[in-house]
């Protein structure tokens, strides 16, 4: 039986991992195809797909929006983006100098209180990354403000700290256009990562199907099995189809690995087979 991953970061956000290198091992584990879903960025895509070209794997476009409902932050993966449509290019040219903006706003907060951090140090020598909190966070432990990962977040990347703004965010309706324009299938990512409860998630998933949601991530690192058989019967009752990955972030999440999750994820390749079928159904 062959595997897939659906959910993948290289550094082209914030995954440690060159978009040639995530290949490379996914090759490595045996999967069949990975949707590189970077946030608000397809500038890593052009690279996966040349250093694919030629080897058993499919290199499925994809993107993951960020956006607010309710107060919240949510994740919208899109997958079998359209990297070509011009309107869509220009809509994630401009959630990057949104990011760029909060960025430099934090680098002022922090040089203020003088912890030294420059926008260099957390480009990392890529200067077309899209930057988000873990290359802060991957610097102040570097330079020795916090013993690891999870204190920067704690310690200075908390959005309620004087550090971290909160980013201007778009809303659901403009993250669902985005991907709907381009031709992209909509799926909300991670769902009880936003610790809804159940009754919420479900107001939410009503919500963006009636904006054209596709798909719910039912498989994801952050899932045990009892939440992912809940998300499977959620996806049967709005018609959506399920996916699932790993949420590979190379070391900036080192106990997940890519297709396995934390040791227990398996998305079979039929899903994908199933997600294909359905979008030539919608003429997609």
């Amino acid at each position: 039986m062959k595997f897939v991953d659906l959910h993948v970061h290289s550094n082209a956000s914030d995954g440690t991992f060159t978009p040639s290198e995530v290949v490379a091992l996914a090759v490595e584990k045996g999967l069949a195809a990975i949707a590189l879903t970077d946030h608000d960025t397809i500038d890593g895509l052009s690279e996966a797909q040349a250093a694919a070209a030629g080897l058993p794997i499919e290199i499925i476009p994809g993107i993951e929006l960020s956006c607010v409902y309710q107060g919240e932050e949510i994740h919208i993966l899109g997958i079998y983006v359209d990297p070509t449509d011009r309107n869509f290019i220009s809509e994630t040219d401009a959630l990057k100098e949104i990011r760029k903006k909060r960025n430099e706003e934090m680098i002022r907060r922090f040089q203020n209180a003088g912890i030294s951090i420059t926008l260099d140090e957390v480009m990392a020598g890529n200067p077309d990354t899209v930057i988000t909190r873990a290359h802060f966070a991957r610097v102040l432990l570097e330079k020795g403000y916090v013993k690891n990962m999870d204190q920067a977040f704690k310690k200075y990347l908390d959005y309620s700290g004087p550090y971290c703004p909160r980013k201007e965010k778009i809303t659901p309706e403009h993250a669902m256009k985005i991907l709907t324009d381009c031709k992209a299938s909509p799926v909300l990512a991670h769902p009880y990562q936003y610790h809804l409860g159940d009754k919420k998630t479900e107001e939410l998933v009503r919500y963006l199907k009636d904006l054209g949601l596709h798909g719910l991530e039912v498989y994801h690192s952050s899932n045990n099995q009892y939440e992912s058989g809940k998300l499977r019967k959620l996806a049967r009752q709005y018609d959506l189809f399920p996916t699932g990955g790993s949420d590979f972030h190379g070391s900036n999440k080192p106990d997940i690995g890519i297709g396995i999750g934390r040791g227990g994820l398996r998305v079979t390749a039929l899903l994908l087979d199933d997600i294909k079928r359905i979008r030539r159904e919608k003429g997609l």
